[in-house]
């Protein structure tokens, strides 16, 4: 019953404040705004690949919790008097940061200007409306069975339901009720994030004006969808991929954008912020005309240090939604290479900067091996845009009954053209690795080290399969190879790599003997 009682005050209270809207903009000094209005809208992102949670799409209304930011500009009609003007602008969003606002008259902008800029957003409410007549006679119907018994009195408070002072002076104090009937409507109530401008003019009639503000609450992401199938045909480890790629643009600023001009921008731009909410922001878009009827599709091109996708056709945005548009065509036929690489150390056992003598050192051995994923992102690949930061899913086809299954997934930071991307998918199943220290020897009056390693990994795949075995020399900046099973690819300072080809069911032995002096 007390559900059905609020949500009864709740509509209310909606169709009150809709009549009292109506009569705060009545004055003529209030002047209205036409309907012919034209948005752009640039959103900036600070998400991290893959960190948008499934919670933030269906969070509605809690805008601030968005890792991202826009610039919105709207172009609109406005009738204007010789002389000073008050000038209401709704429908903008509430998460607005008040001091980017910008007002200008492109009808005569030497002429116009704004003398004094206000933001309303003390928004109407249930609680809000009643207090605008404490003191005031009201009347509350509570609901009795069938019957409706009506309260008359003169309204004292609201904290804890409302408490109504009788004609005699008594005091009733009212929980639950169904209606409260209110004798007049209050003036000065809004029901949506107002900005109101004080603009003097010397030309009357018609002006076309631009507003622009940031607001919080909007973001974009990009997310890539691999298919994978095997190339064997040209070699160990080769691979095809179809390569598709979405955006997804989540409003949550507080206001609905229709029929507007969309760009994204990746890149890290900066922005001073609070130290707590600084983050890195993406950018991207640029305008192609597309031809009647065809789906819309982004075009892209450098922009200062970033680069700029610009949507060719307008898309509506509205409040509290999550679109998705395709970034660009799929691209099929990409060639790819599978790596596989035994680290048998772990990256976390690299050169701490001192010289480091303990024998025990790095002598931990990991069994698991990962497996990457690399193509270059060249025109002559089929690819060759350049992609923004995003995670990017890889599937792969069941032949048994043609379903796409999942394989992996990882993350892209902002990729240029003609690069190579590398993606981690997970570790090998039927490939493992054992690393062990064999030999190692100080020599403290010659100032020198020497260290033999021996690393094994084993094929058990019914294929031939190529292992990157990735070796970290971390005691000392000066080492050389004394003698090495393998050629090998110095990588780095500290990091060389040994390519071992395995047949099905081959073991690979690699030693090598490193010499550290100092």
């Amino acid at each position: 019953m007390k559900q059905v009682q609020c949500a009864v005050r709740d509509v209310l209270a909606r169709t009150v404040l809709a009549i009292s809207v109506g009569a705060a903009l009545a004055p003529s000094a209030l002047h209205a705004q036409k309907a012919d209005t034209s948005t752009s809208i640039t959103i900036y992102s600070s998400a991290q690949p893959g960190s948008i949670s499934p919670e933030v799409f269906r969070s509605g209304g809690n805008g601030q919790a968005v890792p991202g930011y826009a610039v919105v500009r709207q172009e609109r009609d406005l009738d204007l008097e010789k002389g000073r003007n008050i000038v209401r602008f709704t429908d903008v969003a509430a998460l607005i940061d008040p001091t980017s606002v910008a007002f200008s008259s492109l009808t005569d902008p030497s002429e116009t200007r704004v003398v004094e800029q206000n933001f309303q957003f003390d928004l109407v409410s249930n609680e809000k409306l009643l207090q605008k007549f404490i003191d005031r006679d009201i009347a509350v119907e509570q609901a009795h069975g069938n019957t409706v018994e009506i309260s008359q009195g003169k309204l004292l408070a609201t904290q804890g339901g409302l408490v109504l002072q009788n004609t005699d002076g008594s005091v009733d104090v009212i929980q639950n009720y169904n209606r409260v009937k209110l004798p007049t409507l209050p003036g000065g109530l809004l029901t949506r994030p107002t900005l109101v401008w004080d603009v003097a003019t010397k030309k009357e009639g018609s002006h076309r004006t631009r507003v622009s503000y940031q607001t919080q609450g909007m973001s974009w992401w990009a997310d890539y969808n691999l298919v994978f199938s095997e190339a064997s045909s040209k070699g160990v480890d080769q691979c095809k991929l179809d390569v598709s790629a979405w955006v997804s643009i989540i409003n949550q600023s507080g206001a609905s954008y229709a029929d507007s001009k969309l760009k994204l921008i990746a890149g890290d731009v900066q922005r001073a912020q609070p130290a707590l909410l600084k983050g890195r922001a993406m950018m991207r878009a640029e305008v192609m005309a597309a031809p009647a009827g065809a789906a819309p599709e982004f075009s892209e091109k450098a922009f200062f240090e970033y680069h700029l996708y610009t949507l060719s056709q307008p898309t509506t945005l509205p409040e509290n939604s999550t679109k998705q548009i395709e970034l660009f065509p799929r691209a099929n036929d990409v060639d790819c290479e599978k790596l596989t690489v035994y680290d048998g150390v772990g990256p976390g056992f690299g050169f701490y900067g001192g010289l480091n003598t303990e024998q025990s050192f790095g002598t931990q051995s990991n069994k698991k091996v990962d497996v990457y994923l690399t193509f270059k992102n060249a025109k002559q690949n089929n690819m060759g845009m350049p992609l923004p930061q995003g995670r990017v899913r890889v599937s792969k086809l069941d032949d048994a009954d043609q379903s796409l299954e999942f394989i992996g997934e990882d993350v892209i930071d902002h990729t240029p053209r003609d690069e190579t991307i590398r993606i981690k998918l997970g570790q090998a199943f039927d490939i493992v690795g054992e690393r062990r220290q064999i030999d190692y020897k100080i020599d403290t009056k010659r100032k020198m080290i020497e260290e033999e390693i021996e690393v094994k990994v084993r094929n058990q795949k019914d294929e031939a399969t190529k292992v990157l075995v990735a070796e970290h020399l971390y005691r000392w900046t000066n080492w050389e190879l004394v003698s090495q099973s393998h050629k090998f690819e110095k990588k780095d300072a500290h990091t060389i790599h040994f390519p071992v080809r395995l047949s099905k069911g081959q073991e690979g032995v690699v030693r090598y003997r490193v010499r550290y002096t100092w």
